[in-house]
């Protein structure tokens, strides 16, 4: 327990917002860490925050009250980081914020919605691209203004992706022409994407994690079979395969953050456990947990968002991991084209229920947000919404998919059809930017007003390719 003088000094030097029992464990933490949460918050920031956790005063479980005053002051960290970005939207954050079940769509250009969300505001992102001219509404110049748009919308990624979390990232090789030298049928070749991307998110400052193999099964086509030259440098492989790539998030913070034990801020700061991630000790000798040499207890906020939610109802079962335990796994893609050459999912790039599945059973909690940036048939969100996350998904191609994607949200979701809540982009925020809201288009935030309708016409027209 505390000693006299040191609850006195509490009451005297603190805000007097708290108006804790000395019985309530709130108080002790409080003052223990008042001289951190002074060099961590300003003023009305600590004013603030001290309003904000009145109400732990009232619990009476230890454990519990050490639980609420941490995610309170990791989520307040987090709003104070997240002011620093001054393009958010408020309609598309108060969309996305909404507490409901509902699977959401957001109708936009990826880069433009991404842009416009809150940092750090997302728990998993898990997408497929969409491929270099496979389709008719994803065809660009050439390989190297693919990729330049794919890394802006990596790069916003970054900034929306919480911090210490996961992007698993589809995307297979393919055969065709980078049309950087050649347009002719003689420059196609093989484009390592996957080996692209990696450099991509990697420059990015996403750390490379792992490469899972999709193995599609047997190929259905003949091509490159050279049945007829049955001879030396005539034998090609069929792709057969796609790369799973598993991305993680650590953006080094050095904001002091509470014991996961006792909950004080007394801690000091060790060495970076691995790249971006910051350790503590903790310094606080009356912690509960204390080693035999009288260390404290080592810990990360890595470690505090990842072990915050080991109970047993998030728990993954064991064929799941199983499944997942070698880098090579075979699954059966999703074949769109039923006997009659129709396309019974509506729209041409579903991927199967596998990725999502995996991806957010090993890298999220329950009522947490997944977005899939290119969500396509929304296969990502839901899986999500079937398994208690929040599914969020971006589309450009509202005119041409949103009747199919519904079908495919109504069909997999039964009962759970109608809670679908929806966000046209260009609507809601774009073309209020037309009225005279400024709106930026690239990294070094360049802004456009309805003053210059010329550039605004080009920035408009520059983004129908992204997807």
């Amino acid at each position: 327990m505390l000693e006299t003088h040191e609850i006195d000094d509490y009451e005297a030097n603190f805000p007097a917002k708290i108006n804790a029992s000395q019985d309530n464990y709130l108080k002790t933490i409080l003052s223990i860490s008042e001289k951190y949460l002074r060099e961590e918050f300003s003023d009305a920031e600590l004013e603030e925050f001290c309003d904000r956790i009145k109400y732990i005063e009232l619990l009476e479980n230890i454990e519990h009250i050490i639980k609420e005053f941490t995610d309170q002051y990791l989520e307040f960290v987090k709003e104070i980081y997240q002011r620093s970005y001054p393009y958010v939207d408020k309609k598309l954050t108060d969309f996305i914020k909404q507490k409901d079940k509902s699977i959401k769509i957001i109708w936009s250009d990826s880069y433009n919605a991404l842009k416009s969300m809150d940092s750090e505001s997302i728990s998993l992102m898990v997408t497929s691209p969409p491929y270099y001219n496979a389709r008719d509404y994803s065809i660009w110049v050439n390989l190297d203004e693919y990729l330049k748009d794919m890394r802006l919308i990596i790069e916003e990624s970054y900034r929306v992706l919480d911090n210490h979390r996961v992007f698993v990232f589809n995307v297979g090789d393919i055969f065709d022409n980078d049309n950087l030298k050649t347009k002719s049928v003689w420059g196609k070749r093989r484009l390592p994407l996957g080996a692209y991307f990696i450099r991509i998110f990697e420059e990015t400052g996403f750390t490379f994690v792992d490469d899972f193999i999709w193995d599609k099964g047997e190929v259905q086509s003949e091509r490159h079979k050279n049945g007829s030259k049955p001879y030396p440098f005539y034998q090609y492989p069929m792709n057969c395969y796609e790369h799973l790539l598993i991305f993680h998030k650590h953006r080094i913070d050095k904001t002091r953050y509470p014991c996961p034990v006792c909950g004080t801020l007394k801690v000091n700061g060790n060495t970076q456990s691995d790249i971006g991630i910051q350790s503590w000790e903790c310094k606080n000798e009356k912690c509960f947990i204390r080693s035999k040499s009288n260390r404290g207890k080592r810990f990360s906020l890595k470690t505090i968002i990842t072990q915050s939610g080991h109970i047993q109802n998030n728990t993954i079962d064991g064929s799941l991991i199983k499944k997942w335990r070698r880098d090579i796994v075979k699954f059966t893609p999703v074949f769109k084209i039923n006997s009659k050459g129709e396309n019974i999912l509506g729209h041409t790039a579903p991927f199967p229920e596998d990725i999502p599945e995996m991806a957010i059973k090993f890298f999220s909690y329950p009522n947490e947000i997944v977005l899939d940036p290119f969500a396509g048939s929304f296969t990502t969100a839901i899986v999500a919404r079937n398994l208690s996350r929040i599914g969020l998904g971006i589309e450009l191609n509202k005119d041409r998919f949103r009747d199919a994607i519904l079908k495919n949200i109504y069909t997999k979701l039964g009962e759970l059809y109608s809670e679908i809540t929806e966000f046209d982009f260009e609507k809601e925020v774009m073309k209020e930017s037309l009225d005279g809201i400024s709106f930026f288009k690239d990294q070094d935030r360049q802004h456009f007003s309805s003053k210059d309708f010329g550039k605004w016409g080009k920035f408009l027209n520059s983004f129908e390719k992204l997807e």
